[in-house]
């Protein structure tokens, strides 16, 4: 295992812990990011950007220092796919053989739905926060609307718990600028119980909290198309002056110029210690892959935290020549922000928690973004 070549796709989540967890346990190791750009960026954050509490240069963090303090090289380019069973990957700079590979190029937010275009993609990167509070400050008032969707092959591929971020803290901004009363909040989703991975209870407290804000629902119906200033479900037409639709989750484009086992939804195939079946020292980790696990295991920053240690463990245990079997555990850990206030939920085999929104869990929220930062910075 001594000066193996270990390759990392992606700057995320799930690519940087894997990179920091190599080398705590190899020092030896040649690592190697594969990325687009040196930066990390902090997506939760971008819940924030709409009110001003957040800019870009505050989510986006340059990653030479850390690449330099760790002994990792570099390679700025996109993936383009695999061969030799994994021990060469391609690239639009140049092939990078390895010893071991962890693929953790996230997902791609799936683009099917009739008029996507007229949406905004909350979590379409930094980008699209500052579009949102542009857009927003530049509305006198209006109509807004807010919802997600899923991949229909694969129901647990989507990011719901930002559109409730987003729903809530513009609310909030807007009853701080004293313009509410010019705006009608929507929310739209296919489901009757919106976010019912985090649990009943929580389901309970986001529509409570809704109703509370004058919030407007309207739940039930799948969504057929976006126009430029409306929503159209199966039985419902609603105005709207912006959009903001999060849909189902799939996997990179890159992946179909290889062999990697795909879940029904496109998703690189991992099993439950985040092995690649069929590619020896080869693992995924992150929103690219799909798990075994509960029906309600996230597609989050914190989960794919816990997924790339366990990945990077096991590929220096295969490296080794020594058995594979540590698992990962599901774990959702949660914060629903609304700029002043945060509803926490945490959820793990048989247990679920959800507490009401206070004050306490919005600084928790901030203070893990800082503790989760400087480590990178």
């Amino acid at each position: 295992m001594d000066g193996a070549r270990i390759t990392v796709v992606g700057a995320g989540f799930a690519g940087l812990t894997a990179l920091r967890t190599l080398r705590r346990h190899a020092r030896a190791a040649e690592l190697t990011l594969v990325a687009p750009q040196a930066e990390l960026h902090y997506l939760p954050g971008s819940i924030w950007i709409p009110s001003g509490k957040r800019k870009r240069e505050d989510l986006v963090v340059p990653l030479d220092g850390f690449l330099r303090r760790k002994r990792i090289h570099f390679h700025r380019a996109h993936a383009t796919g695999l061969s030799a069973d994994g021990r060469v990957l391609h690239t639009d700079a140049g092939d990078i053989e390895n010893d071991g590979l962890i693929l953790a190029s996230g997902a791609r937010f799936m683009r099917g739905l009739p008029g996507i275009e007229h949406a905004i993609i909350p979590c379409d990167g930094i980008a699209a926060g500052e579009v949102i509070r542009d857009r927003l400050a530049a509305l006198d008032g209006g109509s807004l609307c807010f919802g997600f969707g899923t991949n229909p092959n694969e129901p647990i591929a989507m990011r719901g718990g930002p559109v409730f971020e987003f729903v809530f803290g513009i609310d909030t901004l807007l009853r701080r600028q004293r313009r509410r009363g010019k705006f009608r909040l929507v929310f739209f989703s296919r489901s009757q119980t919106p976010g019912q991975r985090l649990g009943e209870r929580a389901v309970e407290l986001i529509l409570e909290e809704m109703h509370r804000r004058d919030i407007a629902t309207v739940l039930g119906e799948k969504v057929q198309r976006i126009e430029p200033k409306a929503v159209v479900l199966e039985r419902t037409r609603i105005d709207s002056d912006m959009t903001l639709f999060m849909p189902g989750l799939t996997g990179p484009a890159w992946l179909d110029s290889t062999a990697l086992p795909r879940s029904p939804g496109g998703l690189v195939q991992g099993d439950a210690q985040c092995r690649v079946p069929g590619f020896s020292c080869t693992f995924v980790a992150g929103d690219g892959g799909s798990f075994p696990g509960p029906d309600w295991m996230p597609k989050q920053a914190h989960q794919a935290d816990l997924q790339a240690e366990v990945a990077a463990r096991n590929l220096l245990h295969a490296l080794a020549g020594e058995a594979v079997e540590e698992g990962f555990k599901s774990e959702l850990m949660c914060i629903i922000d609304s700029l002043d206030r945060g509803l926490l939920v945490s959820r793990s085999e048989g247990k679920v928690r959800a507490l009401r929104p206070n004050v306490l869990a919005h600084w928790a929220k901030a203070a893990f973004e800082k503790r989760y930062l400087r480590r990178y910075r």
